[in-house]
């Protein structure tokens, strides 16, 4: 709750404040998709062909199932369907879960999940990698 003009209470009721769409190329979602930040509002501004998922964390709800599913919502009331690609930087239970529950939306949608096998080594240590093509 914030001061408005003449000291009236504003409530903020959404991370975005409503407006025009903003097109990208690259997304990463802010916050490692925690829903604190990141709502339906978001993605019906912020429109990406790609979205970085980040969060490896259970138990501070990163990556928030509402956050995946405000992406499902937001995109629903594009005006075109272009692609969407989601990059989920960690394979998380949460992702895997909304990625079967809700996979016909995400067709029809035209939203795609990456998921990538891929492995980078650097002298001793190795870690999963993605390769993104624009």
């Amino acid at each position: 709750v914030s001061k408005g003009p003449g000291n009236t209470k504003v409530t903020k009721s959404s991370a975005v404040p409503p407006g025009p769409p903003v097109y990208l190329d690259l997304v990463y979602i802010p916050n490692h998709s925690n829903s604190k930040n990141v709502d339906v509002e978001f993605f019906k501004r912020v429109r990406s062909s790609y979205y970085v998922v980040s969060g490896n964390d259970a138990a501070a709800e990163e990556p928030s199932r509402a956050v995946l599913d405000s992406l499902l919502e937001g995109k629903a009331q594009w005006e075109s369907n272009m692609q969407v690609t989601l990059i989920p930087t960690h394979d998380s239970e949460v992702m895997r879960e909304w990625y079967q529950e809700t996979h016909e939306k995400q067709q029809d949608l035209n939203i795609m999940v990456l998921a990538s096998s891929s492995t980078v080594v650097m002298q001793d240590e190795s870690f999963p990698a993605c390769k993104i093509e624009l």
